[in-house]
């Protein structure tokens, strides 16, 4: 059957790369003028399968005042005359519970492990040139109760199947000489050697090369956005472009931010809100002082991933801003986290600056499945984790559309 997915950013080139295995004629279309030209450009480029915790978690309500008054803390709230953001932010209020929280990490955790096994498979057939690399990822903590309680988390996941190693300062500083300089104020550390890091950006353009080049190729219809879908008797007719109607058999949702309108005009709330987040990339010489693990800032909440002869730096959440404009002031204040954490890393010049809005859900969990209407699919909604979780809510959608049961328990991410 011929379906239009609509969407190319890392969810939806998955998704096509995994509807295209299964002999469907698939059609990718999007607003931008190649895949992965929004959330999935320059994200943090660790894939974190093991580390899928929600955000809606009682240990954020004790810092909202924080939130909401400072300036420089990682993740900030600015209030808008918005009833989306209102509604939103009540119902991940409502998510913040103990049981709430340990629910939707088994149900993510579940679908990271199996995601693991998508990417690893799809690097296997296909070979695409990314910087892929399963170094591993280490966590850091410079503060002894946010440590103690992290090995708490662990303990909780291990019962789940994650393979994860406690640390001493000593051994995370055998295993990573890049953190010499912060070595006195480590406290202890997380190491996770089933975790990946690759360039987001280019596996959508590695995907787009080969499903292009593909037997019965994938059609790619760039600057091209939707402006609605066309209901008619309980299914979609038609997508509506500047350039005319897409018609197909079926349709799958996996634009992002661009799935909440689309989806609004046909009676469906997805309730997804765009949390801001910023990335810096660097340029290494061979004398950069740079970590070769994926590393992770517990204290300031800013990821590292190594590129090859680059270094990714992502972190930062700002609720409350739409736009995808660049504040000086957040990529000021990640610069002198880098400057901080690895004061040696000696980069060959300035970083690359970038802002992009995560689609993230109250609950953090995404949106993968049918819809009232029998024809229109969804597979959106992923946050901060699409890059992660991608291969497997891509594999998991495709079982479901052939009417087989997907590996993973697809009631946890149905819609309600």
């Amino acid at each position: 059957m011929h379906i239009v997915v609509i969407g190319a950013g890392v969810v939806g080139m998955t998704t096509a790369y995994f509807l295209h295995r299964e002999g469907h004629r698939v059609t990718v279309v999007d607003a931008g003028p190649g895949p992965g030209q929004a959330t999935s450009m320059a994200n943090g480029a660790q894939l974190s399968y093991s580390f899928v915790a929600p955000l809606a978690d009682p240990a954020v309500l004790p810092k909202l005042p924080s939130w909401l008054l400072g300036r420089d803390t990682p993740l900030r709230f600015r209030p808008r005359l918005d009833p989306d953001q209102w509604r939103w932010s009540l119902e991940f209020l409502r998510a913040c519970t103990r049981s709430s929280a340990r629910s939707t990490t088994r149900e993510l955790l579940a679908l990271g492990l199996y995601s693991r096994l998508c990417v690893h498979e799809l690097v296997r057939r296909e070979r695409p040139d990314f910087d892929f690399s399963s170094s591993g990822k280490l966590l850091v903590y410079q503060d002894a109760a946010a440590y103690e309680q992290a090995l708490s988390q662990r303990d909780y996941q291990a019962t789940l199947g994650c393979e994860q190693r406690v640390m001493d300062r000593q051994a995370c500083l055998d295993m990573e000489p890049a953190l010499a300089d912060i070595g006195p104020s480590i406290a202890g550390a997380i190491y996770t050697p089933t975790e990946d890091a690759g360039d987001c950006l280019r596996l959508c353009t590695e995907l787009e090369r080969i499903l292009r080049a593909a037997p019965d190729p994938v059609q790619f219809h760039f600057n091209t956005p939707v402006s609605a879908l066309r209901p008619e008797r309980g299914r979609v007719a038609g997508a509506s472009t500047a350039a005319g109607d897409l018609d197909a058999d079926h349709y799958v949702l996996a634009s992002g931010m661009g799935a909440q309108p689309l989806a609004r005009r046909l009676g469906l709330d997805l309730r997804i809100y765009p949390l801001k987040g910023y990335s810096l990339t660097y340029a290494l010489t061979p004398d950069s002082v740079a970590p070769s693990a994926s590393i992770s800032d517990i204290r300031r909440k800013v990821v590292y991933a190594r590129l090859g002869d680059r270094l990714r730096v992502a972190g930062m959440v700002d609720i409350g801003t739409r736009g995808g404009a660049i504040d000086p002031a957040r990529v000021r204040s990640l610069e002198r986290d880098v400057a901080q954490f690895f004061p040696r890393l000696g980069p060959a010049g300035p970083p690359e600056a970038w802002a992009g809005l995560r689609p993230a859900r109250p609950n953090g969990k995404p949106l993968i499945g049918a819809t009232p209407y029998r024809n229109l699919w969804l597979n959106t909604g992923h946050g901060g984790l699409g890059f992660t979780l991608a291969a497997g809510s891509a594999r998991m959608l495709a079982d479901l559309m052939r009417g087989r049961e997907p590996a993973v328990d697809a009631a946890a991410f149905a819609l309600q």
